[in-house]
């Protein structure tokens, strides 16, 4: 039986107890005695109906002949004997009863409030100090141990992030044996920061470290220091790492330390004391730890611009491990070990899933799974499919299918040229990615999409990709201008993805032959914020015409080789719009021998980066033309549905 539960019973009974006594004290039970005045009992005295009479301190019990018993007060200064031969009684026997010494009853009403007030703090603070109660532990952790001794994640559950394990390899040996490294004078990192984009799988990879170690494990959220009450964080802070010396060798993980590190000094009305009292706790605590202190702390974040500088100093958080979206070879080691145990097609091609999901985070993809799972369920299969796990992808990137919109013969017209205008470019420009599906069924926000196969993840972007890109963005407005001689509202998205990627050619890249290689305007953002709100203009009016006129060149160029291309591909143009009319989506093996049959010529080969580059850049945010942000899809938003 729970002890708690014991514990919690017998503290009810108490109070059911003290309840009873106090109703019973206030309401006395009624035990059958008749209670009559003093004049009555002197008339049954006068009539002889009275047998005995119980004497006690100030009232009487008279038993009559017929054993009936009434109770009366008596009255002051009144002679019992006396009385009796004033009143000429017969036979009548006369009893007394000595008084107690004490009046307990009396003594017990008269403590009984303090007695109540005593127990009930007793039972508030016993209830305090209860497992779920935090009432009376303002300044103890909350951090939660995982213990060592099972370990349910090692590295073998951890795919995609291949250097960033090598990295912690060095604090799981730390942990395991630190005398080698205390034998040459070495000291290992005390902190160490885990980078990432959200989804990356930065707690992932902590638990790993300690169960790689097999050491315990304190996991806490930086929101959790922080409390209304200045000081309660700094406690908390104290308490969590005492409890990490006591169990030494051990990883205390500080999840979303941002919360709680942010630069001193950066928020809007002056400081926040209470936060800078924790971090200012955390620094003292990390920097007061003895060499042989076998006690690392991992943290995380996905905004490492924001944290206090003293808090990334040598001694404390000094050493990154970046984790970043994992490449295609990433992307199907994460899908293997997620698909792992689950009861797969044979038709499943886990190199074509990764392939279809550039940007997808391990997150992403273990969502892929699971969706993929579910459909397979709700279509009363025994295994997970091809088909599943590809309209997974589509419900991830743009949510499910709305095949109950009702639209127009004409508008779904417009949407198969629309999409096939896309589609069709991107399989004549030589530097363009392969068309892999092309739909017009509408999800979320989208009325249609194509979406193109990467043949490999980039981190170089030439400038004849970039104006391939911008044809095939452009290529759906031109299909409409084409067949119907008319512009819809369909190209919104496109026409904002085209001008956003011209503006950075021209400005960030320098990939304009006017202007020349120059960077142009810089971002500006609040540190407290973490977003972009202004752009400084580091150049005068008439440079900011200039690249204005560069831009609407690079654009109007991109759509007339669009243009261009349907013209001279004016019936496979048709032909494919056709087929989505009647089919609503194309893919896969199916399209590849359409645009063979319809175009004659086999798919071209896509140029790599220049080749006098040696080693690729190691950001991919200043040149990935399609995601600027390392969070953005993959491409399928090209060709939303027209505006209804």
């Amino acid at each position: 039986m729970n002890k708690n539960l014991v514990k919690n019973g017998f503290i009810y009974l108490v109070i059911i107890i003290i309840a009873v006594i106090i109703f019973s004290t206030i309401f006395p039970f009624s035990s059958g005695t008749k209670e009559v005045p003093f004049s009555t009992v002197k008339d049954m005295i006068k009539r002889g109906e009275v047998k005995s009479i119980l004497v006690e301190e100030n009232s009487l019990t008279v038993t009559s002949r017929d054993d009936t018993k009434v109770k009366s007060l008596k009255e002051e200064r009144i002679n019992m004997n006396e009385l009796l031969d004033t009143l000429g009684a017969k036979d009548v026997t006369l009893e007394y009863k000595e008084a107690s010494g004490f009046n307990w009853s009396g003594i017990l009403m008269s403590f009984l409030p303090l007695i109540l007030m005593v127990g009930l703090i007793i039972f508030l603070f016993s209830r305090a100090q209860g497992a779920n109660s935090q009432a009376l532990n303002f300044g103890r952790s909350r951090a939660r141990l995982v213990t060592g001794s099972k370990p349910t994640v090692t590295f073998a559950d951890v795919a995609g992030v291949e250097e960033a394990k090598q990295e912690l390899h060095e604090v799981v040996e730390f942990l395991k044996g630190p005398e080698k490294f205390l034998a040459l004078g070495a000291r290992i990192p005390r902190g160490v920061l885990v980078v990432g984009p959200p989804g990356t799988g930065k707690t992932l990879l902590a638990r790993a470290v300690a169960g790689e170690a097999g050491v315990p494990f304190f996991s806490i959220s930086g929101s959790e220091f922080v409390e209304m009450f200045v000081g309660v964080g700094a406690s908390r802070v104290r308490d969590l790492f005492d409890q990490a010396k006591r169990n030494a060798p051990c990883i205390v993980f500080v999840d979303e330390i941002d919360a709680v590190g942010r630069h001193r000094g950066a928020g809007l009305g002056g400081s926040h004391d209470e936060r800078e009292q924790t971090l200012n706790q955390i620094l003292v605590e990390m920097d007061g730890f003895d060499t042989n202190t076998n006690v690392i702390v991992l943290a995380a974040t996905n905004r490492p611009d924001i944290l206090d500088p003293a808090l990334l100093r040598p001694g404390r958080f000094d050493r990154q491990v970046v984790l970043d979206r994992p490449d295609i070879a990433g992307r199907k080691a994460i899908l293997e070990v997620h698909t792992k145990g689950k009861p797969l097609d044979s038709g499943v091609n886990l190199d074509t899933l990764a392939k279809q999901t550039p940007g997808f985070s391990g997150a992403d993809l273990a969502n892929l799974v699971n969706e993929g799972a579910i459909l397979s369920a709700r279509r009363n299969k025994k295994l997970v499919g091809m088909a599943e796990l590809e309209e997974a992808i589509d419900r991830v990137i743009a949510g499910p299918e709305k095949r109950s919109r009702i639209i127009n013969p004409r508008q779904k017209e417009v949407l198969a040229y629309h999409e096939a205008g896309h589609a069709l470019v991107a399989r004549l420009l030589p530097n363009a990615d392969p068309v892999h599906k092309i739909s017009i069924v509408a999800r979320g926000m989208m009325g249609g999409y194509t979406r193109l196969l990467p043949t490999e993840d980039r981190v170089l972007w030439t400038r004849s990709q970039f104006n391939d890109m911008l044809a095939v963005s452009l290529a759906g407005r031109a299909a409409e201008e084409i067949a119907f001689n008319e512009m819809t509202t369909g190209a919104e998205n496109d026409i904002e993805h085209a001008s956003k990627i011209a503006r950075k050619m021209v400005t960030e890249y320098g990939m304009s032959d006017k202007l020349g290689p120059r960077s142009l305007g810089r971002k500006e953002e609040l540190v407290f914020l973490g977003k972009e709100i202004s752009e400084q203009r580091n150049y005068s009016e008439r440079m900011a015409l200039e690249i204005d006129r560069e831009v609407d060149s690079i654009v109007k160029g991109a759509h007339s080789r669009a243009v261009a291309l349907l013209v001279e591909n004016r019936t496979p143009l048709s032909k494919l719009a056709a087929r989505l009319i009647s089919q609503e989506t194309i893919e896969g093996e199916e399209l590849a021998k359409f645009f063979n049959e319809v175009l004659g010529i086999p798919a071209p080969v896509a140029s790599s980066a220049p080749s006098g580059v040696a080693a690729p850049v190691a950001s991919n945010e200043a040149l990935s033309p399609a995601a600027p942000k390392p969070a953005a899809k993959p491409s399928p938003k090209l060709g939303t549905a027209p505006a209804t």
